[in-house]
């Protein structure tokens, strides 16, 4: 990775998706997660404030950007929730069918370049009847920013470590062969619409995938 990607660009996007309404969003979602938790993306570990340390047995923490998992270290040490980092994308997650319970997304989805090979590697690992809980930003259902999500996107990626503004988040999960339970979408206050649209809920991986 460049200079840019491993030093400068963890500081931007650690400082975005820790602002205060999101981190409100993020309290709601990341308490739902149980016993073997795989979190892709985790970043900087901003999340790992809010699991539930009586619920969680453990957490695989995959994330491929050494400047972020560096990034991480303080949170980690504060941290009663054991974690194991996956240094690997989320093409190619390193464990074994049906191994976890639990699989949390925040803010992660809009970056991975297949998301498809992603998300069915994801399926792979979770245990049947296991929940994917996500809280991700994608495409609009109204015109006048779709139309921009669009249009800034290729260049938007560039600077934000791959992020597409216009993915429809539901639609990709459900492509995968999940089954979508609950749903809320909403527009972050304050926030720039064309990044702030919001799909936060919880899917599962049917009992006989």
């Amino acid at each position: 990775m460049s200079f840019y990607e491993e030093r400068i660009l963890p500081h931007i996007i650690d400082k975005a998706c820790s602002m205060g309404q999101v981190m409100k969003l993020r309290s709601q979602v990341v308490p739902q997660a149980r016993g073997r938790v795989l979190e892709v993306g985790m970043g900087s570990g901003i999340n790992l404030e809010f699991y539930n340390q009586d619920q969680v047995e453990l957490v695989y923490g995959l994330e491929p950007s050494e400047g972020m998992r560096r990034k991480a270290l303080p949170n980690l040490q504060r941290s009663p929730i054991k974690v194991e980092w996956l240094d690997l994308p989320g093409e190619k997650i390193p464990l074994e069918d049906n191994s976890v319970d639990t699989v949390l997304l925040t803010f992660t989805l809009c970056t991975i370049p297949d998301w498809h090979a992603a998300l069915q590697q994801m399926k792979r690992v979770l245990r049947p009847g296991g929940n994917l809980l996500f809280l991700e930003h994608g495409e609009s259902p109204h015109y006048a920013t779709r139309k921009w999500q669009h249009r800034i996107t290729p260049g938007w990626r560039k600077l934000a470590g791959g992020c597409h503004l216009n993915r429809h988040i539901a639609d990709l999960i459900k492509e995968a062969g999940f089954e979508i339970q609950e749903l809320e979408n909403l527009y972050i206050p304050k926030a720039p619409k064309i990044a702030g649209y919001i799909y936060k809920g919880r899917a599962t991986k049917p009992v006989e995938a």
